[in-house]
């Protein structure tokens, strides 16, 4: 699956049509080209402000939404970098808190396709490159960029020496490339994920990381050691309850001392796990200085779109008047357990669910059982997707979101719409609501 992107530039076209042509040769997964062509570009991954560096299954893009929201409401100029796009290629790259602009855009990946073009560089390197390249021309007080896949080999994992990394909840996705064997790589599944995802540790750079089972934890201690990164782990460095106290708080402490921290405007409790990670990761690193007060205001402030995204008034959310239409991108396991949390109070719930082929459905319904009142499977566009029968004996077939919107039953109960980043995109578009 490649991220198809369009744009109404022309100028911007000509490129992405370009990329859409690039994909991963078969048979080759690693660095070796990232840094070829990162080389014939002038390394520009070397001439970059303070870098946060940030991996995991769930939860990396996130940490990263906190991790810009507090450095911004500390009146820092920060960079970012993160994947996938919802509905325009210009998310991947946002330069000092703003969308990279079409005319930019279209230079950057003209450069960097047009001097690769002998390397068969695939469409992640490609962004990469292009990321960088960008970072490296506008001056910022810091820059945050989300792993892409996995973290070891992933095109992002060039950089010498990071302000810091971290690394979010574990689970297992992206079977296909984090679990083919490997000699020296671990064979337990959950414990080869660790040992991927650690892999962005570098030396002199602190790894933060969250809390782990044992013998996911100590690959990770082992990876981080090997690197000579400074590690702090959830729970044997750093603390964070959530939930606590009267209002409901973050009750954070470190060597450094003890914060109280709001929850997150985002839903979920696993977002205040989430800002917790951001606030460990600044506090345990010294090339950026940032106030508990920043921190504060930041987790207020933070916005992520398509995770636990309640739709606002638009074309989509009119078609059921008078309900909450929330939208989730997520599609393994731990984001159906996070989906679970979220509706667990709820009387009844309509689901409209799209999901890639190589996906497992049973990641999203088996945590929302005895909850669904209608299950209705849409396609999406451009992708193989599961077919209605993948999701249950009651689930019925609509052609787009807002056929299946139209044919829920009047009853006033949430809806949620779910299984796909690529359908999450599709829906904010249609709904108004594209991310700036």
């Amino acid at each position: 699956m490649k991220d198809f992107a369009a744009s109404e530039d022309p100028a911007v076209q000509a490129q992405l049509d370009r990329l859409a042509q690039l994909s991963l040769p078969q048979g080759r997964i690693g660095l070796e080209v990232v840094h070829e062509l990162l080389r014939l570009l002038g390394d520009p991954q070397n001439r970059l402000p303070p870098v946060f560096h940030v991996a995991g299954t769930n939860g990396k893009g996130s940490t990263c939404a906190y991790l810009r929201a507090i450095l911004e409401a500390d009146g820092k100029v920060v960079h970012t970098a993160t994947k996938p796009h919802l509905v325009r290629y210009n998310e991947r790259i946002r330069l000092a808190g703003e969308l990279v602009s079409d005319a930019e855009l279209a230079s950057l990946l003209k450069e960097v396709l047009d001097i690769g073009e002998s390397l068969g560089p695939s469409f992640f390197e490609v962004t990469t490159a292009a990321t960088f390249l960008a970072f490296s021309r506008h001056p910022a007080d810091a820059c945050v960029i989300e792993v892409g896949l996995g973290g070891r080999l992933d095109a992002t994992n060039v950089m010498e020496r990071p302000a810091a990394c971290g690394i979010a909840t574990l689970g297992i996705d992206h079977e296909a490339f984090l679990l083919v064997p490997e000699p020296g790589a671990p064979e337990e599944p959950m414990v080869r994920i660790a040992f991927e995802k650690a892999g962005i540790a570098r030396p002199g750079s602190p790894l933060i990381t969250q809390s782990y089972r044992e013998d996911m934890a100590l690959e990770i201690e082992r990876i981080a050691g090997l690197a000579g990164a400074p590690l702090h782990m959830r729970g044997r460095d750093w603390w964070a309850e959530v939930g606590q106290g009267k209002n409901g708080t973050i009750e954070y402490r470190d060597r450094f001392g003890e914060l109280t921290l709001p929850l997150p405007a985002l839903p979920g409790r696993h977002q205040g796990d989430n800002a917790a990670l951001a606030v460990a990761l600044l506090r345990h690193q010294d090339e950026v200085n940032v106030s508990p007060a920043s921190m504060a205001e930041g987790i207020r402030t933070a916005r992520w779109p398509a995770r636990m995204q309640l739709l606002g008034q638009g074309p989509l959310s009119a078609l059921v008047p008078g309900r909450e239409v929330w939208l989730d991108g997520g599609h393994n396991v731990d984001a159906g357990l996070a989906l679970g949390r979220h509706f667990a109070e709820t009387d009844g719930l309509h689901l409209i669910i799209g999901m890639l082929s190589n996906r497992y459905p049973d990641a999203i319904l088996d945590p929302l059982k005895g909850k669904l009142k209608t299950i209705t499977a849409v396609p999406i566009d451009g992708s193989d997707a599961h077919g209605a029968e993948s999701y249950a004996d009651k689930a019925v077939w609509a052609p787009d979101i807002m056929t299946a919107l139209k044919n829920i039953p009047d009853d006033g109960l949430p809806v949620l719409i779910a299984g796909s980043l690529y359908l999450a995109g599709k829906v904010l578009q249609k709904n108004e609501e594209v991310p700036d």
